[in-house]
């Protein structure tokens, strides 16, 4: 793969720096889907509470890695506008700011966890067998928390840096660790004596995983690359960082918790209408489906930190562009993965959970299709929203979420199943609905606010940071 440099970002073909930079990113969040394939594939010869299970913990816990959104977000803006700005010792600082805010944020995550998780597990009303799998996959889950958000951090910091090859290696070793840990720690294959922790199993492989490469991802910090490293210099306590840290990144707070709080809801209405088989084609077909957002989800944080850089270098124009052209390329690409999934469903449900029952499969089907139909907003709202966040407009994209999730999908599936009683078709058809709407709203607002001074804003708090 060929090698990019900080100067074709702020200074090239932008088709060419969003590829490069994006490259490395869409292959590690293949990298981060297949640990989710990997986990699903071996739960799922638990059962289908097992499953469920999962389901049930999947959006608590990206309820608690929304608040890592603080650190992970605010690291890579500062970082990209201040290496744009030709600023490397204040990037350094930057990131030294948003690994120490992590740890601190995981380590009282984690306490929370053990205070309020079976309480709020038990309102979602599962049965007993689901609720208790759950209570202990999310317990055993939180402890990897603290090192977690370290090591995401320092990811983001070398990412905005402009080196996404890091982030990719630090997530090969994730995986690596987690895929050779799961049959054992989940059955005990080949360990005498010991027959597995069965769930628990999961949760364990898959933090040492993370741990590990967050091991890794600060060894390479601390050897340094590219002059992205820990110098005692930018080892230092500035609140004025701190406060730049969490100005850019508490609306990305805001709005990983609009989505994800509705998400919860939204799996409650799943389970009222369809039981445990429409819970688990939920949690089937978001898995799925999230592969389905990866080359999106990777160009978009290449995205993030070309318009970041480009902002920082005063070149307003250039990020602009680099928006629209990175809004063409995801809304094209996954209008073709969509293609795909509706064509071939049933294929995929059964290579996730080959024994699902009957009524989940065909829920699972459904599920997809309806899902296919609005993947070109999913990739265009990934877009819209990191030219948002490259420009610092971080509450904008947190006002976008929380009218997708709040003003859309929630009161659509709600008054579907609720009110009309239309079944759990109704939440699928409501997901998709509310990407659309909101890809078409985000695009109409940036076209609005880039051509009133937003990007020129941006340059000037760029160039002034906080003392």
């Amino acid at each position: 793969m060929p090698e990019l440099s900080r100067d074709e970002i702020t200074d090239g073909s932008l088709i060419r720096a969003l590829v490069l930079l994006a490259a490395p990113l869409v292959l590690q969040n293949f990298v981060q889907v297949a640990q989710q394939v990997v986990d699903t594939f071996w739960v799922g010869r638990l059962g289908e509470d097992a499953v469920a299970a999962v389901g049930l913990s999947f959006p608590l816990t990206a309820i608690l890695f929304a608040v890592f959104m603080i650190p992970l977000v605010g690291t890579q803006v500062l970082v990209s506008q201040r290496v744009g700005a030709d600023d490397e010792a204040g990037a350094r600082r930057a990131a030294f700011h948003g690994i120490t805010l992590a740890f601190v944020m995981g380590l009282v995550l984690l306490g929370l966890v053990f205070l309020f998780a079976p309480n709020v597990i038990s309102l979602f009303g599962a049965t007993p067998a689901v609720t208790s799998l759950t209570i202990v996959y999310l317990t055993t889950y939180a402890f990897g928390l603290p090192i977690i958000g370290v090591g995401d951090t320092i990811e983001m910091g070398f990412i905005g840096w402009g080196d996404s090859r890091a982030a990719l290696y630090i997530n090969v070793v994730a995986v690596a660790v987690n895929i050779i840990l799961d049959p054992f720690l989940i059955f005990g294959y080949l360990i005498p004596g010991f027959d597995g922790l069965q769930i628990a199993g999961a949760a364990l492989a898959t933090i040492l995983g993370y741990g590990i490469s967050s091991l890794l991802a600060l060894g390479m910090m601390l050897r340094g690359r590219d002059g992205y490293t820990l110098t005692r210099n930018s080892m230092t306590f500035r609140m004025g960082d701190y406060r730049e840290l969490v100005d850019i990144g508490l609306p990305m707070l805001g709005q990983r918790l609009a989505g994800q709080s509705v998400r919860v809801l939204i799996i409650g209405i799943v389970a009222a209408a369809g039981g445990t088989a429409a819970v688990a084609a939920y949690t089937v077909g978001a898995r799925i489906a999230s592969v389905a957002f990866i080359p999106a989800s990777g160009l978009a944080q290449a995205a993030q930190s070309v318009i970041g850089q480009n902002i920082g270098a005063d070149n307003p124009l250039r990020a602009s562009r680099a928006t629209w052209v990175g809004v063409a390329i995801a809304a094209v690409g996954l209008s073709i993965v969509g293609v795909v999934q509706w064509l071939i469903p049933e294929l995929l449900t059964n290579i996730f959970v080959p024994d699902i029952s009957e009524d989940g499969l065909a829920l699972t089907i459904d599920y997809l299709r309806i899902l296919a139909y609005g993947y070109w907003g999913i990739g265009a709202m990934y877009l819209f929203n990191a030219g948002f966040n490259g420009a610092r407009r971080t509450k904008t994209t947190m006002i976008a979420d929380m009218m997708k999730y709040w003003a859309i999908r929630l009161p659509v599936a709600a008054l579907g199943v609720l009110w009309l009683d239309r079944g759990v078709h109704t939440v699928f058809w409501a997901v998709t609905i509310s990407n659309c709407v909101a890809a078409v709203g985000a695009g109409a607002y940036y076209y609005y606010t880039s051509n009133n001074g937003m990007l020129e804003r941006a340059v000037e708090a760029a160039t002034n940071p906080a003392d």
